[in-house]
């Protein structure tokens, strides 16, 4: 059973990085169709990921009372007709709801995912599953705009949907057929589903907030780099969705070869000197890209570049940071592993929706705006770790009893 659960395992988690970077090069279009402004596009992207935030403390516990495969085939249906649904949204409206819907899915195929890899390896196994499963997150930001691209050139943007439908489909015969139930015997499911007396502990440690902080900090950053780049590259600086997909799937690649090398990194130099590491990369990024915005090329693939390449440094800064961030903020909880990293994806990726969400509703150009998210907070973090008195929240910390 074990040897044959990796390649369906891949086939889940694709669902949630598809859904986010097979339609990024249509943004504009959308706009242009539903009467829109840029903003209220982005804001597609930000449901979404405030949808799979929130259901991590939602869904989390519904794997655990009815089972693992239930869940995965009750995300995969979901998933597969929201994206219907978002195919044939006549009215923005419902193509926002269909994104809500979507991320509600993508998590509910997450959760299955990374609980599987619990449930079936011992701890030494589990790391290797899970840089499998993350190297194939990662080829899909690289893959995914040019395929979306030509489908969109081809067909419209709404097909980039209907493919998403087909491959809900497809995996849902895989999962169907193959996938087996991994959820352990001993698995406590009893009394009420959501309890705050489970979340309490952990939303109350200060050094658990600091470093969920920073995973939130760096996922907002990259989520306003995603949601900002076609609509300032395709729609403000006029370059076309092929070029557009290029430079992104380059960004993509260099992401790609951070996540192999980050590892190697951190466990020299340690956990907390990584996030300082990574914090550092983030605000070099934020300053590189405003002074180019500031006095830089202003048209043309030369903006473009100019744009994006300071990207490539934000990319690399995410990669290192989230993996001893996690860490750290997980290291206190051993016997509230499951609540804490619930509790972590939630601040995660619902916290970096609304910071997206509220950036975009002001009127600060593109590159400003991601400055502003990645560089100011990531020099606020940094401040705390630079200050004695506050080592509490970010020094080293052993299990609690």
């Amino acid at each position: 059973m074990r040897r044959n659960l990796l390649p369906l395992l891949m086939f889940m988690v694709l669902l949630s990085p598809l859904a986010i970077d097979i339609y990024l090069p249509s943004m504009p279009a959308m706009a242009l169709e539903y009467g829109v402004s840029n903003s209220e596009v982005q804001s597609t992207l930000v449901l979404f990921l405030f949808a799979m935030g929130v259901g991590q403390i939602l869904i989390g516990p519904l794997a655990d009372r009815f089972g693992r495969k239930p869940v995965a085939l009750f995300g995969i249906v979901l998933y597969g007709i929201s994206s219907l649904l978002g195919a044939y949204a006549v009215e923005f409206e419902w193509l926002q709801i269909a994104r809500v819907f979507q991320g509600l899915a993508a998590c509910s195929t997450s959760i299955v995912v990374f609980s599987a890899v619990r449930d079936c390896y011992s701890r030494k196994e589990s790391v290797s599953m899970y840089s499998y499963l993350n190297g194939a997150i990662c080829v899909v930001p690289a893959l995914a705009p040019t395929f979306g691209g030509l489908l969109a050139l081809q067909f419209g943007w709404r097909s980039t949907f209907i493919f998403m439908a087909l491959y809900a489909i497809f995996v849902l015969f895989l999962v169907g057929f193959r996938f087996p139930e991994t959820r352990p015997l001993n698995t406590d499911s009893t009394g009420p589903l959501y309890r705050w007396s489970r979340y309490k502990p952990v939303i109350g440690d200060p050094h658990f907030m600091f470093y969920a902080s920073c995973c939130m900090i760096a996922m907002a950053s990259i989520l306003c780099y995603v949601s900002y780049s076609p609509v300032w590259l395709i729609g403000h600086l006029g370059i076309s969705e092929l070029t557009f997909s290029g430079l992104f799937g380059l960004n993509a690649a260099v992401n790609i070869a951070a996540c192999f090398a980050a590892p190697v990194l951190v466990k020299r130099i340690g956990n907390r000197p990584g996030v300082v590491v990574a914090l550092s990369l983030m605000l070099l990024a934020a300053v590189i890209e405003a002074a180019m915005y500031f006095a830089g090329p202003q048209e043309g693939l030369a903006a473009a570049i100019a744009f994006m390449a300071p990207m490539m440094i934000l990319c690399v800064g995410f990669a290192v940071l989230l993996g001893p961030a996690t860490s750290m903020a997980l290291s206190a909880f051993g016997e509230r592993a499951g609540t804490a990293t619930a509790m972590l994806g939630c601040i995660q990726m619902s916290g970096a929706s609304i910071l997206t969400a509220l950036i975009q509703l002001t009127d600060i150009p593109a590159p400003y705006a991601i400055a502003v998210v990645m560089g100011g907070f990531s020099a606020v973090l940094l401040i705390i770790i630079a200050m004695n008195r506050l080592s509490h929240l970010h020094q080293e910390q052993l299990q609690h009893d």
